[in-house]
């Protein structure tokens, strides 16, 4: 009988664990970025003829960014470089997630098949310094085009 009660004591504690460690993994995942996160969230063709980008921006910092002006490298499906572009996501206030849409004329968004952020061109963060946008910058894509950083 002590055995078993033994053995019920050890089991329960161990799904314990298990579920605290669950649990943790979960509040990890949804956690805000401790930086800056970029997600290329939707590419969609423009009546333009240019395709529209519509980038979803959080600033996990202690602090709002005055500007963020980040030089780009857009790829065509090949792996060749399309072009060289700059783009403004301006003002990113602290904690709270921002959506900004550039659009590339002159393609359709099936000819580009990834995206490069090369650096911040200009990074206004006051006291985080010019660092903020870049150290820790986490990116990501739900599109079919990749971002890479």
């Amino acid at each position: 009988m002590l055995k078993t009660t033994v053995t019920a004591v050890i089991l329960a504690a161990a799904l314990g664990a298990q579920a605290q460690a669950q649990d943790n993994t979960q509040d990890i995942e949804t956690a805000p970025p401790a930086g800056l996160s970029i997600e290329l969230n939707a590419a969609t063709d423009a009546q333009s003829g240019g395709c529209t980008m519509s980038f979803l921006i959080e600033n996990g910092h202690d602090a709002d960014i005055a500007k963020a002006v980040f030089e780009t490298v857009l790829f065509d499906t090949e792996g060749q470089v399309e072009r060289l572009t700059l783009f403004d996501y301006g003002e990113l206030p602290q904690g709270r997630p921002r959506v900004r849409q550039f659009t590339v004329p002159g393609k359709q968004c099936s000819e580009f098949g990834r995206i490069l952020f090369n650096g911040a061109n200009t990074c206004e963060a006051g006291d985080l310094g010019e660092g903020a946008c870049t150290e820790g910058l986490e990116l990501g894509s739900r599109t079919d085009i990749e971002v890479l950083g």
